[in-house]
């Protein structure tokens, strides 16, 4: 929710950018460029290959036929060199020619190529673009629930079948893993343990070796509670390598710890016998996913699902689609757009075909440069910042720059009946690898009175989101506090109110974006402030008005 002014235009390629400003999985569009590097470099590994190659042919000749000449030669070698051209010929061979042979092995091919990939180095993703897209696979994981081999053999709900997927291997299954380790999170590393050992397990090969996937595995196993499976699989670490010396540590520990239980479970009378298997059964229900910071992440989880609130027959029985002409205005009298209510309370109204595909295309087209990582407004400092919670790429289109923005301000003060001269500048975002933005308001709240004190407009009346794609599984936009989804489609809008008329909050527009599953996210959004509504949207202290 963080404001934003005019920003200048400062790039025109992804490689202008700095390598401080990465943060390449936060989005898709930006990705698609790292594609065409690889391409490059792939093109550039070819010709070293083909360097390469032609350099080992010369030497490879010149070796058959010296091979030739050096086995005619050593059956007779007086006889040989008693011919002055032989002995000639031998002379200026050893010193010149191996010498020559010399300078072509030792020439470097890879000149070339290095230093494409050293240029081209510096633009690459980091460690943080790699965890980043890392934690997304299990984020997406979690949020549809999807099981381990699901995701490892690529087979996603609506993913294009026509598009080439690499499955991933025991090293990718590994990583994953890994990464959750490095967070304590015990939960995905027994997941994406497990899924490597399956594969190694199925005959696939690869540099991990079992011993090192057992001992991730157990300790992660023994960190969950599960004292006996952390023992089985330290068992089996040890039949592999029995000299293993935190594996032999872990089994003595292990099974003193498995002891000492079951001698506490023998001196339990029948009660405490009970108590205890309720409290296993309890441990074992809750054994999943760290805690989490987000009270309504069940909820949302859901509503990304698919699972939201249906709506009573008598409420759905209210909500229609119209022709919309605003009141007779003049530009929709003839052609009025199509609008269509997506929930009652609070009013979510979709309106149709609001952007036409070469729109969405130049508004794209100015965006993508200047992409940079989306932040949220720091509700205590008022500083922007990245969030983990927000996974997209974000820049602003000001209405001066270009035809079609300006256009596009003036289609939503035309169809919305809002002045949007005092409303934030045209805001365009991408979606990276499972791109998201968790539950939040648009609006200021009263623990924030300075959140757009710097715009000098008000505060958020109402927000515009415009879908500049359409979505094969996953990215909805739900509304957690009343179930409500609304599913991305391309050139449409969704509108609402944040403010009540009376000025006051509406906390039922409490919203997120879902994560994007399988596609690439394109959304574009205005933010519509109070100041100028004075007499388009009159101020009443009924609420429900």
């Amino acid at each position: 929710m963080a404001p934003r002014g005019v920003w200048c235009v400062l790039l025109t390629c992804l490689f202008c950018t700095s390598s401080a400003d990465k943060d390449f999985f936060t989005s898709i569009g930006q990705m698609t460029d790292l594609l065409y590097t690889e391409k490059d470099l792939v093109t550039s590994l070819k010709d070293y290959i083909r360097a390469e190659e032609s350099k080992l042919e010369q030497v490879k000749k010149w070796a058959q036929k010296l091979d030739v000449l050096s086995a005619t030669a050593t059956q007779d070698p007086e006889g040989f060199l008693g011919h002055p051209v032989n002995a000639f010929k031998l002379m200026k061979r050893l010193n010149t020619e191996w010498g020559e042979l010399e300078s072509l092995v030792l020439k470097d091919m890879s000149d070339g190529f290095i230093s494409n990939l050293t240029i081209q180095r510096q633009y690459f993703p980091n460690d943080d673009d790699q965890t980043g897209a890392a934690k997304a696979l299990m984020r997406l994981q979690d949020t549809y629930r999807l099981d381990t081999q699901t995701i490892s053999t690529g087979e996603l709900p609506g993913t294009n079948t026509d598009v080439t997927m690499s499955p991933m291997t025991v090293e990718d299954c590994f990583e994953l893993g890994k990464i959750a380790y490095s967070d304590a999170d015990y939960y995905h590393t027994e997941l994406w343990m497990e899924q490597a050992l399956k594969q190694l397990d199925g005959g696939e090969e690869s540099t991990v070796d079992m011993v090192t996937i057992l001992d991730y595995l157990s300790y992660s196993i023994y960190q969950q509670g599960e004292l006996e499976r952390a023992l089985d699989y330290t068992k089996r670490l040890l039949k592999l390598d029995s000299a293993h010396q935190r594996a032999n540590g872990n089994l003595k520990y292990f099974e003193y710890q498995l002891a000492k239980q079951k001698k506490v479970e023998a001196e339990e009378g029948l009660k405490e016998k009970e108590k205890r298997e309720r409290e296993k059964r309890e441990a074992s229900e809750k054994k999943g996913r760290p805690a989490d910071y987000l009270p309504e992440r069940r909820k949302y989880e859901q509503l990304c699902r698919g699972e939201g609130i249906k709506m009573t027959p008598r409420r759905q029985s209210r909500m229609f689609c119209r022709y919309f002409d605003n009141n007779r205005h003049p530009l929709y009298v003839l052609g009025p757009v199509k609008q269509e209510d997506e929930w009652d309370r609070p009013r979510i109204i979709r309106y149709h075909d609001v952007l036409s595909n070469s729109e969405i295309e130049k508004v794209k087209e100015l965006a993508k440069p200047r992409l940079r990582r989306a932040t949220i407004s720091n509700p205590i400092t008022g500083v922007l910042e990245t969030a983990h919670y927000r996974i997209s790429k974000s820049a602003w289109l000001t209405a001066y720059e270009d035809p079609v923005v300006d256009k596009i301000n003036q289609r939503i003060e035309d169809i919305t009946g809002l002045n949007v001269k005092t409303a934030e500048e045209l805001q365009v975002a991408n979606y990276g690898v499972g791109g998201q933005y968790e539950p939040h308001f648009d609006f200021g709240r009263k623990d924030e009175p300075d959140a757009f004190k710097e715009l000098g407009t008000g505060n958020r009346i109402a927000t515009w989101l415009i879908y500049m794609s359409d979505v094969p599984s996953g990215g909805a936009t739900v509304f957690t506090d009343v179930g409500a989804a609304v599913w991305p489609k391309k050139g449409s809008a969704v509108f609402w109110y944040n403010l009540f008329a009376s000025g006051e909050g509406d906390y039922s527009t409490r919203h997120a974006a879902c994560p994007v599953l399988v596609g690439n996210k394109w959304v574009s959004n205005k933010w519509i402030h109070e100041r100028g509504q004075e007499f388009r949207r009159r101020c009443t202290l009924d609420e429900s008005d």
